[in-house]
């Protein structure tokens, strides 16, 4: 008997600490405005590139049109073994280049940032949330 409640008390406790990491990871509709109203462009010079799990971030600043001010903003982007598998290395966007991203604003419009759809570079190559654009509907 002690050794069916020493199990029962293994699983429930692995059961516990996997369903809290589950919930620590978000769904990308839960913090962005994934509608056509929430799509976005913006153009500015990359500050950070930061790969770490469980997603990867850009940052950029970007010169306001208004005030002309420069905001930093921040684009959550793919898994970083997901971008690296497909061929974005840190040599390929580095600290100073100009890009352009595409994607998604945050549910909170006053908060500069954003989720990452695609990545186009000066020279015109497109990285999607997980890396390069590639297959038949490539650019």
């Amino acid at each position: 008997m002690k050794h069916v409640f020493g199990l029962a008390l293994i699983v429930g406790s692995m059961l516990g600490f996997v369903s809290g990491q589950a919930l620590a990871h978000h769904s990308f509709a839960a913090a962005y405005d994934t509608s056509a109203e929430g799509a976005i462009t913006i153009t500015g010079r990359i500050v950070q590139v930061r790969l770490t799990n469980p997603h990867s971030f850009f940052f950029l600043d970007v010169e306001d049109e208004e005030s002309g001010e420069v905001v930093r903003w921040s684009f959550e982007a793919g898994t970083p073994s997901g971008m690296l598998r497909n061929g974005y290395s840190p040599e390929v966007i580095k600290e100073g280049d100009v890009v352009t991203i595409a994607g998604f604003r945050a549910h909170d419009p006053s908060k500069p940032n954003g989720m990452l759809s695609e990545l186009t570079t000066a020279d015109g190559t497109v990285f999607g949330m997980f890396g390069p654009r590639e297959g038949p509907g490539a650019r």
